[in-house]
């Protein structure tokens, strides 16, 4: 700055030493050309006309001197009077007086150096005469130049303070954009941040406020199938992933969690977080990771987790025996304890046995049994139906979500039981997987569910406990069952608590491949599908009421109805409870075979519909 301000000094004394120069020519040629001038030469005494003139042209023009002299450099005219008559002095009137130029010369002259402009006087003929010298003395320049230059200085001067000011405002405003990182740091940070978004191992995207990706790492580009970020980045999300929720979490500024969402043919389980500079969101981040990965962890934890939860309860449950056996062997009661130990081993090696034949998947099996040990540490009658079977667990069913179902649903009912006052507090479970789908049934002999609350129960927050921070399990529970495509009821049990009854199917199939299984399609002619309720198929319908008509005893169980026309019992529940609702079937509590109370229903004769319908 300081040299382009002494380059500007410099330049500006150069053109202002030209500028005098060329007034003093200029004022130098108006003088020689006046006929004042040229007649004086001819007076006798030139100087009596030219003295007065010259000077009074000289405060005009602000000149330091006006000289004018004849072809010998003679003067005529000077500012000291003294000197009229003297020659010239300086040596720089021969190309004047010899070769009649004009110019601008820098000379010391009888008053001083200075820049003067020479002029040739001319008479009528052309002939030289005489000469004029108009001259600014440089230290009167020097002046003038100094009070530029001052000026000067003091512009660069509040230039260069405008520009420190502005500098370090714009410097500043950067750097707190960059978070008051130096450039080494801003570099080390960079690489640091590519080293770890490529050491981890899910997936990443950003994307700007424009929903532009603006950042992909090795493992998202692999996941989406890609082989380079830069094949990624400066597309819109959605061209990339259509169904991708990021641009909704630009707009809400809020985070999504744990949410499972679909690459390609890969199930993920997706982060979505705002990205936020001050209070303005400038864009969002996702990370993503195959759920097969955290599934098989998860697997591991929930094994570990059984496994820990069984061997807590029987260390437990068998200290309180071993304190039993202690004390009859010290009552001398030997036979007793005897007969208790023989008791309890074959309790546990029957439960065992039953648990290794009818439910062979190891991880279902163990959970089992550590709910078993549990509640025998509860003091809970916990009894796992011995018509139970789960050999049939197709390998696809996630076995991670069927433990969230079970132990949610059964730890529910071991906590509606310990409210109540009666004396036996018992759950049941029933499981099966006859027919195609997967039924589990969990029924206690607690309170129950309030009728107000049977079609809200599976909300999220919505409890029969009056708690802070209840009303979570039920609501996983629902939504890990529709992850399978099965679906969960709640009707009251017969035992006076609630009854959860949660069906799965196995295979992925709608109601019309059901349909074309039961060889109903196209038979018949039934009212039209919008004049029943979801999930009851009108075909299907007419085949359970022509099932129900064929028996000997016009009656039928769920579980006969299901072994009959190929379907799981819930299925025959649901539209056997339908033909109730309207009226065409009538359902009575019977105990069967097996000493278990179950349904059983009749189909209505026309003449007690006629009686139903006069009454």
């Amino acid at each position: 700055m300081f040299l382009v301000g002494g380059i500007f000094l410099s330049m500006l004394e150069s053109i202002l030493e030209q500028q005098i120069g060329e007034t003093a020519l200029n004022v130098a040629k108006a003088v020689a050309t006046m006929p004042t001038v040229i007649e004086a030469f001819k007076h006798p005494n030139p100087s009596q006309i030219l003295q007065p003139l010259a000077e009074e042209i000289r405060q005009k023009t602000g000149a330091s001197f006006v000289v004018i002299g004849n072809k010998d450099g003679i003067r005529y005219s000077h500012p000291i009077p003294e000197r009229i008559g003297q020659s010239m002095v300086g040596g720089d009137n021969p190309p004047v007086l010899e070769e009649g130029k004009a110019y601008i010369s820098k000379a010391t002259g009888s008053l001083g150096p200075s820049i003067r402009g020479k002029v040739p006087i001319f008479d009528e003929n052309g002939s030289i005469i005489g000469v004029v010298s108009v001259g600014f003395l440089i230290n009167q320049i020097d002046e003038t130049i100094h009070a530029y230059q001052k000026k000067a200085l003091l512009f660069i001067s509040g230039g260069l303070l405008i520009g420190i000011i502005g500098s370090s405002y714009i410097a500043n405003g950067i750097k707190k954009s960059i978070l008051n990182l130096e450039p080494d740091e801003i570099a080390s940070l960079f690489q640091e941040r590519n080293a770890i978004l490529e050491s981890i191992r899910e997936g990443i995207i950003a994307i700007n406020e424009n929903g532009h990706i603006t950042l992909a790492n090795q493992a998202a580009c692999k996941l989406i199938g890609t082989s380079s970020a830069d094949d990624l980045i400066g597309k819109h999300i959605r061209e990339v992933l259509p169904q991708s929720r990021l641009p909704e979490v630009l707009k809400t500024g809020k985070s999504e969690y744990d949410d499972e969402f679909i690459i390609g043919q890969e199930e993920v389980i997706v982060n979505r977080v705002p990205i936020f500079h001050g209070n303005k969101i400038v864009g969002a981040v996702s990370s993503f990771r195959k759920k097969t990965e955290i599934d098989q962890l998860t697997k591991q934890l929930s094994q570990v987790q059984a496994y820990a939860d069984a061997l807590r309860s029987q260390t437990h449950e068998y200290s309180n025996k071993l304190y039993t056996i202690s004390g009859l062997i010290q009552l001398g009661s030997y036979q007793e304890a005897i007969e208790l130990i023989n008791k309890e081993t074959a309790d546990y090696q029957e439960l065992v046995q039953f648990l290794m034949s009818a439910v062979p998947d190891t991880i279902i099996a163990a959970f089992l049994l550590g709910k078993y040990n549990r509640a025998h540490e509860l003091k809970i009658t916990f009894v796992l139906d011995k018509q139970s079977t789960l050999r049939d667990l197709p390998e696809h069913i996630n076995r991670e979500k069927l433990v969230t179902i079970l132990g949610n649903l059964i730890d529910n009912a071991f906590e509606a039981v310990l409210e109540n006052n009666k004396p036996e507090k018992k759950v049941t479970l029933f499981m099966t997987d006859l027919g195609h789908d997967l039924i589990f049934e969990i029924e206690d002999n607690g309170k129950g569910i309030p009728d107000p609350l049977l079609d809200s129960i599976f909300k999220k927050g919505i409890s029969t406990k009056k708690q802070e921070g209840r009303g979570i399990g039920l609501y996983l529970v629902h939504k890990a069952v529709q992850s399978l495509n099965g679906y969960v009821t709640v009707t009251p049990g017969q035992e006076g608590g609630a009854l959860f009854t949660v069906v799965i199917p196995k295979q992925l199939a709608d109601q019309e491949e059901v349909d074309h299984l039961l060889g109903t399609v196209g038979k018949g002619s039934v009212s039209s599908q919008s004049e029943v309720p979801k999930g009851i198929n009108p075909l299907t319908l007419q085949k359970v009421e022509e099932v129900i008509r064929e028996t000997q005893t016009n009656s039928i169980t769920a579980e006969e109805l299901g072994q009959q026309i190929g379907v799981s019992r819930t299925t025959s529940r649901r539209y056997l409870e339908y033909l109730v609702s309207i009226g065409k079937v009538r359902a009575d509590l019977a105990y069967g075979a097996v000493g278990r109370p179950e349904r059983r229903y009749y189909l209505k004769s026309p003449a007690q519909k006629n009686q139903e319908s006069l009454s």
